[in-house]
């Protein structure tokens, strides 16, 4: 894998091409294309403008509504704008096709499998010079038969095909698996050397048969060998079975089969709900899959399943009956079930059918699509049914009565027919169809006397939804009302996203008391929120996602005067304007916060436009609540009801243009999403007693303005830096800083940055030559010394290094060198390195020469008087280092330093410096690479021009824990000068003496 990871790196640092570069990779499923892609993306997509990765293609795209979600995620990342949804293909490849045609993007478009996809996501208009797309198929051939390579200028085009391992490698991934070593145990060479020959090298087989092998004995190992050699089925299949056949139970074996052919990529929540009713034992059968590595789940909660393992599973129903589908359990292929239902073969034993005409191409079925209702009459024991985009005619009394979940996408009828059987329905998704109500909506007198007209057969019907738990109406255009809710005494999931004609939602929803989740994003004509929803006792989740201000007005009956005031601290107008609601979200979230239940966890307003004024003082109201979501709001700063909210875990304010500062968030938060972009954004400040967070963010742009992610990163321009700052680091004599209070190079002065970040101050600026008290030198980008020995009134507080740039004619292996500044310090007494990768300054990019200036504090017991240090400068390709310097910085102990100010106190008091918890940047070989968008990854990325100085260890490490991130700590006294305060001004400079 290494050589291919330094193909493709070779081809992405390719500048030479003046059009748009395409690499496909190719290969067998499963055989590691679409991890060396992903792979390379994390390397490699921070250095793109925009950049995105789209995997899964193929398995996603089982619908035209489906393609249409990557086309949005697609110009989402490349965009980075929240634009209208748009329900029509080609839009969104016009969209797609102006930002690419604008700027260069780095795109891994994962699993490809048709040319539709490609021309969907690519378009025919061309790409920016400088684009880099990387494609996974199992089709070669695929790429090129799409419609960019018809233009006039085809793009470039490469291809990587990817074979099975070389034996000692394969030997290696299976140890490591089987035994969490290269090696095999003493005794287990020979089995080990027969599984590596049986696997021909395929990476999922052997990282399959590996963890179902770890901790067996040789006896165990020697019987899987004789039952791989008793199949008859491709090597691949086989060794992936023995996961299967190691199910303890037909529980177990029936649920991987209907999670195989269903429910790949469904919500983990939603699938129990269904497969529980289908009398599957849910509680022990998804463990047992998740451990033998049948099953994974996704971050969002989706179930997830490798194709080849998905694959399986569908072979072992397909081989309950070679040739006659409908003596199958399960029916997932579109094809066989038209076939199937338009014959009228169904029996009992079918237990599940999927057909989808949009997946069909009618011209090739030779007989009219239409279906009849009685083709279901005889599968007594159907249980699980999609029907999407079917005509069906007849009676839909014919349906059978088991189901249990039941799915009508596009249905044609305006109502849901009182015929069809309801009585064990447990999910019923009726998303895009023509439906205009859901039973009815009518208040109390209304109510009673509709039913009046009704007979006594269809009342008896209607209470046939006693077992309804999930109900999805997404979609549906026509949907006017949602209503009468107290015939769904069991509804736990109401999802009725996108329904843009939606004008009321009942009262009787008071009704369903088991309710846990309600999904009412994107409604935005929505005229009634009924006041009594806030009763229900159980809801954890309300999605109220683009509900923006419109010319619709929420009815909020029964509201007097004395309850609106009560929905904040301060006096609320009860004369408010027609626009102060609208959607489900009224502009002003003040009246409305009293309508949400108490038991919320988790709350979603994003993309309402609501604007900080927008949000109430006070939300403890919501004491429950441990997720909130304000994504794409027009805030400017972080609502300071937020702090109100006592058990909240979890902060999303991504995509929020405006937002200029977060202070002080609640500090019980182990998560916060937010946009690092100091274009806008300024000011981030914790509590000093902050829980460990998870942070996640969608950008890193610095411009040259003040910029503040407290405890990460400290961003000021020069001419803004305090004298006695600079005194104390050392830095009283220099050029440009004295130049300033003349006024000379004022546009410069403006211009240069002061950062600070990892215990480490820097700025870069534009000059010939370095400082003139740099007395110790060398030429070139190292420089080598021995700390002198100190004395108590001789305290060494410090060291500044210095190095002078030039430009020089760009070298080829871009790969080889840093896109920044690299500084390397090793202290080669004590063991220890510190790799520092510092952003440049936009205005120094161009220039012929210029002076990277740092000053760096160390703990005690880090830097002492005899340690040899040697620093290294790593520049990118088209810089060198003319010289270097070094000059290390005491503070005289004569003055009183308990009654004077440390000036580098708030500097000092960060946590994650050197001096204090450095472990999330932690090598496993013990250096520490420092570079500041690893706040906000999961890991420790090695790039190949680290391997200069972490030679061992792999590409990717993770890290321990999810939530490390800590802003400030407690003052140590380890840190040098922090245990002797004084004041910056007694700070003087010496410059080293390398030893002889």
């Amino acid at each position: 894998m290494k050589d291919d990871i330094n193909f493709i790196t070779s081809w992405l640092k390719d500048g030479s091409s003046h059009m748009a570069d395409i690499l496909t990779i190719s290969g067998m499923g499963g055989i590691g294309k679409t991890s060396l892609a992903k792979h390379v993306y994390g390397l490699y997509s921070h250095e793109f403008h925009k950049s995105s990765c789209i995997e899964d293609i193929s398995r996603i795209c089982d619908g035209k509504f489906k393609l249409l979600d990557l086309q949005e995620q697609l110009y989402s990342d490349i965009s980075k704008t929240s634009s209208i949804k748009v329900h029509d293909a080609l839009v969104y490849t016009s969209k797609i096709e102006n930002v690419v045609a604008r700027q260069s993007v780095f795109l891994v478009l994962d699993d490809i499998s048709t040319i539709d996809q490609l021309d969907a996501l690519l378009g025919s208009k061309g790409f920016h010079p400088g684009s880099k797309i990387i494609i996974t198929t199992k089709d070669k051939h695929l790429t090129k038969s799409c419609a960019l390579f018809k233009t006039n200028i085809e793009p470039m085009h490469k291809e990587l095909v990817l074979q099975g391992l070389h034996e000692i490698k394969a030997w290696q991934l299976l140890c490591l698996h089987a035994f969490k070593c290269n090696y095999p145990k003493k005794g287990y060479k020979e089995v080990s050397y027969k599984l590596v020959k049986y696997c021909q090298g395929h990476p999922l087989a052997l990282e399959v048969l590996g963890k179902s092998l770890y901790d067996r004995d040789v006896t165990y190992w020697e019987g899987c060998i004789e039952g791989l050699k008793k199949e008859t089925d491709s090597h691949v299949n086989n060794v992936l079975r023995m996961s299967f056949n190691s199910l303890p139970s037909k529980n177990d074996k029936d649920l991987f089969k209907y999670i195989a052919c269903f429910f790949v990529g469904k919500d983990r929540d939603l699938t129990e709900t269904i497969l529980k009713a289908c009398n599957i034992n849910i509680r022990s059968g998804i463990p047992n899959l998740l451990d033998r590595f049948l099953l994974s789940i996704g971050r969002k909660n989706e179930l997830k399943m490798h194709q080849l393992v998905q694959e399986m599973g569908r072979f072992e129903v397909h081989q309950e009956s070679l040739d006659k589908p409908w003596k199958r359990s399960l029916l997932w292929c579109h094809e066989e079930s038209f076939r199937v239902l338009k014959r009228k073969k169904g029996k009992g034993k079918l237990l599940g059918l999927t057909l989808d005409m949009h997946m069909l191409e009618k011209e090739k079925l030779d007989v009219s699509y239409e279906l009849k209702t009685d083709a279901l009459s005889n599968m007594d024991n159907l249980m699980l049914l999609q029907l999407n985009y079917v005509h069906m005619n007849g009676s839909y009394a014919n349906f059978p009565e088991e189901l249990r979940g039941l799915c009508m996408h596009g249905f044609r009828l305006k109502s849901i027919p009182l015929d069809l059987p309801m009585r064990n329905l447990v999910a019923l998704d009726m998303s895009y169809s023509n439906i205009e109500a859901f039973v009815g909506c009518y208040n109390n007198s209304q109510r009673l006397e509709k039913r009046q007209t009704l007979d006594e057969s269809c009342l008896k019907e209607k209470r046939l939804f006693g077992s309804l738990k999930i109900l999805n109406l997404s979609f549906c255009k026509q949907l006017r009302s949602l209503g009468d809710f107290d015939q769904l005494p069991a509804l736990e999931r109401l999802i009725v996203r996108h329904c843009i004609g939606l004008l009321e939602v009942c009262e009787s929803i008071e009704k369903c008391v088991e309710l846990l989740f309600i999904d009412l994003s994107y409604c935005k004509k929505l005229e009634k929120l009924p006041r009594n929803i806030g009763m229900l006792k159980n809801v954890k989740t309300m999605l109220l996602d683009g509900c923006s201000p419109g010319g619709s007005r929420i009815q909020n009956r029964g509201m007097d005067a004395l309850e609106l005031g009560k929905a904040d601290n301060i006096h609320i107008n009860t004369r408010t304007s027609s626009s102060a609601f609208v959607g489900a979200i009224p502009s002003d979230l003040k009246l409305f916060t009293i309508y949400l239940p108490r038991s919320l966890v988790s709350l979603s307003l994003a993309y309402s436009n609501l604007s900080t004024k927008s949000f109430p003082t006070d939300l403890s109201c919501l004491s429950m609540l441990k997720e909130l979501y304000l994504d794409g709001n027009p805030i400017n700063s972080m609502p300071s009801c937020v702090r109100t909210l006592p058990r909240l875990e979890m902060l999303s304010m991504q995509q929020c243009k405006k937002l200029k500062s977060i202070e002080h968030p609640p500090r019980t938060l182990s998560k916060l999403l937010f946009p690092v972009d100091e274009r806008v954004l300024r000011k981030v400040v914790f509590d000093p007693n902050m829980s460990p967070l998870d942070l996640l963010r969608s950008s890193m742009v610095y411009s040259g303005l003040s910029y503040e992610i407290e405890g990460i990163v400290k961003i000021q321009p020069m001419v803004g830096v305090e004298e006695k700052v600079l005194r104390s680091l050392g830095w009283s004599n220099l050029d440009f800083l004295n130049e300033r209070h003349l006024g000379a190079n004022s546009w410069e002065s403006e211009t240069q940055q002061m950062f600070y970040e990892f215990g480490i101050f820097s700025t870069m600026y534009e000059a010939e030559e370095m400082p003139s008290w740099f007395r110790h030198r060398s030429v070139g980008p190292s420089i080598s010394f021995t700390i002198p020995p100190s004395s108590p009134n001789n305290l060494l507080t410090g060291l500044n290094f210095c190095s002078l740039h030039t430009l020089k004619p760009p070298v080829e292996w871009w790969n080889c060198f840093p896109f920044t500044p690299m500084m390397t310090i090793s202290n080669i007494t004590k063991n220890r390195m510190w790799i520092y990768e510092r952003c440049f300054d936009r205005g120094i990019l161009s220039r012929d020469c210029c002076v990277l200036l740092s000053h760096w504090m160390f703990r005690m017991n880090e830097m002492e008087g005899g340690d040899h240090i040697t620093i290294t400068v790593t520049l990118p390709n088209y810089r060198v280092v003319k010289e270097c310097g070094v000059s290390l910085v005491y503070e005289d102990d004569g003055v009183k330093k308990d009654e004077e100010e440390d000036v580098l106190g708030y500097y000092k008091s960060w946590n994650h410096i050197i001096g204090g918890d450095l472990s999330p940047f932690q090598t496993t070989t013990g250096q520490f690479i420092l570079r500041n968008r690893q706040f906000f990854t999961r890991g420790i990325v090695l790039s190949p021009y680290h391997r200069k100085f972490v030679p061992d260890g792999p590409d990717i490490q993770a890290k321990k824990e999810d939530c490390w991130f800590r802003a400030l700590s407690p003052r140590k006294p380890g840190i040098i000068g922090g245990a002797h305060e004084g004041e910056g001004e007694s700070s003087r400079c010496h410059s080293s003496h390398e030893k002889d």
